[in-house]
């Protein structure tokens, strides 16, 4: 599931809101064991693009 997240974030980066919508779906699905790889992943990948939108999806769950 994690993977699957991961290629829908990528596709929908380019926009703000989309993003943040697929991020807090992703979350919801990703199992908690997996979210620290998970938030990690987005860090890596769109922490410089997105980082409040991350902060804050991260700081919800």
């Amino acid at each position: 599931m994690m993977e699957l997240c991961k290629e829908i974030l990528v596709k929908v980066s380019f926009d703000q809101v989309l993003f943040q919508k697929e991020l807090s779906k992703a979350i919801s699905w990703i199992q908690s064991e997996e979210l620290d790889t998970f938030r990690r992943w987005c860090i890596k990948n769109f922490g410089k693009k997105y980082p409040k939108i991350i902060q804050s999806a991260f700081t919800k769950s």
